[in-house]
């Protein structure tokens, strides 16, 4: 085994109907004003209005931010700090998707460090530590409330940047599983599909250890248990609590472990087509562990054993299968396409997306060393639904 550290400062806090305390736990933290920040559907939705009511009973001034859009831009980042200067906020909440809460990320970073948010693009790079950031997530599936990453995209070269530094972790991540209640179901698909995919990736990462692992192995569990509940019957508040709780652990996993494959090809297709994150991730995953299996076929076999299949009496590559298997039906079945054709994937960008994706540090922590010509490959198989 390597050796490894552990480091996870966010402090959760766990409940349904918490979100109306939100307030109080907020106050020690803040000390002129909130910048709350989120998109535009939720603000109409009403799923926010017991949030705003808490803060204002705890007496908390605040700013509204409702400019995030999906896979945020550095335009967008831009015009979020620009906002909190004027309004004169002092720490940043993000509340929504990982849209949202990587927005709110990368405007505490910015609101007190130099430059473009793209300088600082790697690992550990800021050079100031950022406002006091917090999180509620309102989906189950980026797990970007428990990370270190935030994510945008060059408006210029359509390249997803990634900033990773401790500094970005939350202070405080408030989980409700009543706001996700509203979540429909092609949201709930691709969120949740989002997390298990970050869970399968954490639990082979080369980067992986004893911790994250098990973090990883109980969340493809929970998520392969409550995820077909959480869309079929959106309003049965125990799955929805469970898909919560995976996905929060599944981040906590890949804060420690990164990722693979799977994340370095999807971020080409969000920041080149700007085909939502989850279900990139999703159509992908598939042929991702087909191509990683020889590396690891005893780690899949965890994973096949976690999901709630029956190995018994098959060889490792056997077992392994069954995870492909397993992850195919669950798309079928909740609405997501067998290939990336049909998400508008061009093989026109085939360069830039080959490129893009081995600039990636995930093909890095890949279990399966990976060439440019296997990225190409993996790309090409996945628009034809080509498996193995």
């Amino acid at each position: 085994m390597n050796p490894f550290q552990f480091h996870f400062p966010t402090t959760l806090k766990s409940g349904n109907g918490l979100v109306r305390q939100a307030g109080a736990l907020l106050k020690p933290h803040v000390r002129n004003k909130l910048l709350v920040v989120t998109d535009q559907g939720l603000m109409a939705s009403g799923v926010m209005d017991s949030f705003f009511a808490s803060l204002a009973e705890s007496d908390i001034g605040y700013e509204v931010f409702a400019g995030v859009e999906p896979n945020p831009t550095t335009d967008v980042l831009e015009r979020a700090v620009a906002f909190l200067k004027q309004h004169d906020c002092d720490s940043v909440i993000g509340v929504g998707g990982g849209s949202s809460i990587d927005t709110a990320k990368g405007v505490a970073a910015m609101a007190t460090n130099p430059g473009n948010i793209l300088d600082y693009e790697g690992y550990d790079k800021l050079l100031h530590p950022p406002l006091p950031i917090f999180a509620i997530p309102t989906t189950s599936g980026t797990g970007s409330e428990c990370t270190a990453s935030t994510v945008f995209t060059n408006t210029k070269t359509l390249f997803k940047t990634v900033i990773i530094s401790p500094a970005l972790f939350p202070k405080l991540a408030i989980l409700d599983a009543e706001l996700t209640l509203k979540l429909p179901p092609s949201i709930t698909a691709a969120t949740g599909m989002d997390a298990l995919t970050h869970a399968i990736e954490s639990y082979v990462s080369k980067q992986a250890n004893p911790i994250s692992q098990a973090l990883a192995l109980h969340a493809i569990k929970m998520i392969c248990t409550h995820l077909p509940k959480a869309f079929f019957a959106g309003v049965d508040l125990h799955a929805r609590e469970q898909m919560l709780l995976a996905s929060f652990l599944a981040g906590v996993a890949f804060a420690q472990s990164k990722l693979g494959n799977v994340h370095a090809i999807s971020h080409t297709f969000g920041g080149v087509f700007n085909i939502p994150h989850g279900i990139a991730n999703a159509t992908l995953l598939p042929y991702v562990i087909e191509y990683n299996l020889p590396a690891c076929p005893e780690l899949f076999r965890d994973i096949a054993i976690a999901m709630g299949e029956d190995v018994s009496g098959l060889s490792l590559a056997g077992a392994g299968h069954k995870v492909v298997e397993h992850v195919m039906a669950l798309n079928k079945a909740i609405g997501i396409p067998d290939n990336i054709k049909d998400l508008g994937v061009d093989l026109e960008y085939m360069a830039q997306m080959v490129s893009d994706s081995m600039r990636s540090a995930n093909v890095l922590v890949n279990p399966r060393l990976t060439t440019a010509a296997d990225v190409e490959r993996i790309i090409g198989n996945a628009f034809h639904g080509i498996h193995s």
